[in-house]
């Protein structure tokens, strides 16, 4: 008739329900309806916040080397420059290498970020020698160093303490997504890992003043005669990832529901089974009785 709606049944006429196979898996809302499941869409959203990070990190990348290019322009020492700026480089292949198979969150993006440029400007000038007073009093009237009576300069402290504060959360990315530390481990083992590396580093820093030695090495060893220098810097980088890990927590205890339980599950035994002598006779056993079976048969 005329003007009625194809849609819609005459008068007198029964309605049928004709369901419509779509493309899609086997018993899928999506046969029924041709509507895109919930994780089709979750699929969507991770792909586009995909996208989103690596364009962020690579405006970062881009602004990271313009500072760096700037900064290497006649820097104070040229020998000291590229020692201090080849554990940057090897940050930086690292980082490009891996980007496709793990990518950060924006937030550790520009706390990496931030650490790596206040690093190049210690590099530019050698970190004893960055004039942040000068800076201080041209800006304020007065010296921050006379301040807190201090007298030497304390810029390579400041960024042995950012070190622990700015990086920590991203190796609590890592840990949290390649090794699933969850609860307790997720806090305590980025301080760890921050520990560690501050140790490495002043290890490093020591080879290299043997090696170098004279005023090379001295520079790049930067203690402005403290002895306990590397011993001040490290617990300055322990002291800074505390912090940062500390406000992680705060704020996963006030954000995340099961918090408590996660936390307790932490601490939980797992294997109840040691390790050691019965770990090895166990592994012993097993390897036999494997290398039994096909003489059985």
């Amino acid at each position: 008739m005329l003007g009625q709606d194809p849609a819609r049944p005459a008068a007198g006429q029964t309605c049928s329900l004709t369901v419509r196979q779509l493309p899609g898996p086997e018993g899928s809302l999506g046969q029924l309806t041709g509507l895109h499941p919930a994780s089709d869409r979750r699929s969507s959203i991770s792909n586009q916040s995909a996208v989103s990070n690596r364009r962020y990190a690579t405006i970062l990348l881009v602004v990271f080397a313009l500072i760096f290019a700037a900064l290497a322009i006649d820097p104070v020492d040229r020998f000291v420059w590229a020692l201090e700026n080849a554990l940057v480089a090897l940050g930086m292949i690292i980082f490009i290498a891996s980007h496709r198979s793990f990518r950060f969150s924006k937030l550790s993006y520009t706390l990496i970020f931030l650490f790596f440029c206040l690093h190049e400007i210690g590099s530019h000038y050698t970190y004893s020698l960055v004039p942040y007073d000068a800076w201080f009093k041209a800006v304020f009237g007065s010296s921050f160093n006379e301040i807190f009576g201090w007298e030497r300069n304390h810029y390579d402290r400041l960024i042995h303490f950012l070190f622990g504060v700015l990086l920590a959360y991203p190796m609590r990315e890592i840990f949290h997504r390649i090794a699933e530390a969850r609860g307790f481990w997720g806090y305590f083992l980025p301080v760890c890992l921050t520990m560690t590396m501050s140790l490495i580093y002043e290890l490093i820093e020591w080879g290299a003043a043997e090696v170098f030695g004279g005023d090379l090495g001295m520079a790049y060893l930067g203690t402005q005669g403290d002895i306990w220098d590397s011993h001040k810097d490290s617990l300055l980088a322990t002291i800074g990832a505390v912090l940062s890990m500390a406000v992680a927590l705060i704020i996963n205890l006030w954000l995340q529901r099961d918090f408590g339980r996660e936390w307790a599950t932490s601490l939980k035994v797992k294997h109840p089974e040691p390790l050691g002598e019965e770990a090895i006779r166990k592994m012993l056993d097993e390897d036999k009785s494997s290398k039994d079976k096909p003489a059985n048969r």
